[in-house]
């Protein structure tokens, strides 16, 4: 355990928020409304500019339906880190709250069989570190839905046509942001997980099936721990559920345009947020990771700065939006804000 700990506190974390404050901090430079900076300006939106807003003159230039690899590699690697997590916690971090003895619970003892659940659960771990634990099971299976809605969207509500480019540059961020954000709201027990999930393996592969205890699973115990979690990490995850369905509400009326228009032609987009801002679905992403950020419990320093990075590139890339959409239509409507309703 304490060279897992070691590896996590000199290792991975920190590589994550150093890549996480590099990452930011060209974007808040951007930001700044100084002529000086104008250059830099131009240069990171040529790099974050896709679709419509991108110069038809830019050079190393991918298929924006590459989009596709972002959720492909974020849900094998989330999927990955929600199995190991959750099978670590409801073997070792369980019982997570006193809960009352039913029968079943005697019987089984009485009869020599073992419950998983059961008062003979190694208590080893400090109360904390369990709840710790099963909060980032929690926070994982968000982001696993968060990836697996993102690739169906991908595949069946966004019709991208083979005109539709993205700068290389951006690829290569995407790619990198859905490597780390799963590995970012895992960070705090993801090695810890996968060195006990290890372990198991070659445990099993040295004594043969035969001679493993058996795994037990009890209709819904494997999901009971996360009823005891706090109030905080369930309104973190409604207001994911909120910020999802407004974003899926969101790209379902891009994806109809997009059947409707030319391949030359754009309609400015109306219903469900669209009208208060003009991109709204970035709005979504930012509900959506605020939720994670709360139901992580607000603690962690890693949470945050992705946090963070996902504010700022968003909040940047919708202004430019936002001025692309007002440069193409003089009807577009004045009251509409960039990506905050009322405020930018």
């Amino acid at each position: 355990m304490s060279s897992v700990n070691a590896l996590m506190e000199f290792g991975m974390v920190p590589l994550l928020r150093v890549a996480w404050v590099a990452a930011t901090l060209p974007i808040l430079v951007a930001l700044v409304p100084v002529r000086s900076i104008g250059f830099f300006r131009r240069l990171l939106v040529g790099f974050a500019a896709r679709g419509k807003t991108l110069q038809s003159s830019t050079k190393l230039t991918v298929p924006q339906r590459f989009f596709l690899h972002f959720y492909v590699i974020a849900v094998l690697l989330t999927t990955s880190l929600v199995l190991s997590t959750w099978f670590y916690a409801y073997k070792k971090m369980t019982p997570l709250a006193s809960e009352p003895l039913q029968f079943s619970t005697i019987a089984s003892h009485l009869t020599g069989g073992s419950h998983m659940l059961s008062i003979h659960k190694s208590t080893t771990f400090p109360m904390k570190r369990r709840f710790e634990v099963w909060k980032i099971v929690l926070v994982l299976l968000m982001m696993e839905a968060q990836a697996l809605r993102r690739l169906y969207e991908t595949l069946y509500v966004f019709n991208y046509g083979p005109s539709a480019r993205m700068h290389v540059l951006g690829y290569l961020a995407g790619l990198f942001f859905y490597t780390a954000a799963p590995l970012s709201v895992g960070s705090t027990c993801a090695l810890e997980a996968i060195n006990y999930v290890r372990s198991q393996i070659v445990e099993f592969i040295v004594k043969g099936r035969s001679r493993m205890p058996d795994v037990e699973f009890f209709h819904w115990e494997p999901l009971k721990p996360l009823f005891y979690l706090g109030w905080c990490q369930w309104f973190g995850a409604a207001l994911f559920v909120w910020g999802s369905i407004h974003q899926l509400r969101c790209h379902a009326i891009l994806g109809s345009l997009r059947e409707q228009r030319g391949a030359d032609e754009y309609i400015i987009p109306n219903g469900d947020w669209f009208e208060y801002v003009s991109c709204p679905h970035y709005l979504g992403e930012i509900v959506i990771y605020a939720g994670i950020l709360l139901a992580s419990g607000g603690f962690d320093p890693t949470v945050w700065l992705l946090f963070f990075f996902v504010v700022s590139n968003l909040v940047f890339a919708a202004a430019e939006t936002h001025r692309w959409y007002h440069q193409k239509f003089e009807s577009y409507p004045p009251s509409r804000k960039a990506i905050m309703p009322w405020i930018y």
